[in-house]
């Protein structure tokens, strides 16, 4: 028998790292701070009417340019090597992908981030991800971004969510608004954990929860976002506002077990149901 599949969907800044993935050396290397970078870009963003994502991904290229900086598929992926993971994120897909197997479930792991996935692509945990879909640069002959290839905001996620939710590959853009029925989606919505933190998240989480699936508000730890996390929790968006601690026996780690068990129990049940209705159709002389 195939083991049923479950997805584990992931925001990747403050959600897995413990800040925006650009913050940890890039932007210092361009000479600022991330802060004022940011203030900068937003700033830029609203006074030329830009959507913020999209903003910001110019802005990069043109700090870059002033200070020299190559922006190169290969400098861009440099950066994962310094990304700092909140406790227990290292340890976490493999220790979930054991549980999986031990209820006959197959876990997979996607992350949908708003960052960089070349970033993503330099980062040690990116070999536990079926798949990435991030924002990214398409590049000239000299290795420079020329132009935003991908941009992910808080439609972009909706839309690569639905991609998992079909089975879709990441570039299959026609197929994701075709009609699809529940009973031939790879893997429904009741079968999907998502994992965010910030705005750009609550419609995936929003969705995934109306849908019969769960959604995690994630909060870092002993600090001011735990309010932001409850809030979406008491306005009936998320299942669950969690501290982002991924070691093992702390919330999170608990809390995924339990929903494991609940979808294994839900499928066995379902097992034991078609056994029954066969039974129905048996005819008695």
């Amino acid at each position: 028998m195939k083991r049923t599949k479950v997805a584990l969907v992931y925001d990747f800044d403050e959600t897995l790292s413990t800040t925006y993935m650009q913050d940890y050396f890039l932007i210092p290397e361009l000479g600022m701070r991330p802060d004022d970078f940011w203030r900068e870009a937003n700033s830029w963003s609203a006074e030329n009417g830009v959507d913020q994502v999209t903003g910001s991904m110019y802005y990069f290229t043109q700090q870059a340019k002033k200070c020299g900086f190559r922006l190169t598929k290969e400098n861009l992926a440099s950066c994962g090597n310094f990304v700092v993971f909140f406790k227990g994120v290292e340890e976490w897909f493999s220790r979930i992908n054991k549980y999986g197997r031990f209820l006959d479930l197959d876990i997979e792991h996607y992350i949908i981030s708003s960052g960089y996935e070349e970033i993503i692509e330099g980062c040690h945990i990116r070999q536990f991800f079926k798949d990435v879909y991030g924002c990214a640069f398409a590049y000239g002959e000299d290795g420079l971004p020329v132009w935003p290839a991908r941009v992910v905001n808080y439609s972009g996620k909706v839309q690569y969510l639905s991609k998992i939710n079909k089975g879709l590959g990441k570039y299959d853009d026609k197929a994701v608004n075709e009609y699809l029925p529940d009973d031939k989606r790879r893997i429904p919505y009741s079968r999907i954990i998502y994992f965010g933190d910030g705005m750009t998240d609550i419609p995936s989480m929003k969705m995934v929860k109306n849908h019969g699936g769960t959604a995690i508000a994630v909060y870092k730890p002993h600090s001011r976002h735990k309010e932001k996390a409850i809030n979406l929790l008491r306005e009936n968006r998320v299942n669950f506002a969690l501290a982002a601690d991924y070691r093992e026996d702390k919330e999170i780690d608990t809390v995924i077990k339990t929903i494991l068990n609940k979808i294994a129990t839900e499928r066995d049940l379902e097992i034991l149901k078609k056994r029954e209705d066969k039974k129905k159709k048996c005819v008695v002389f």
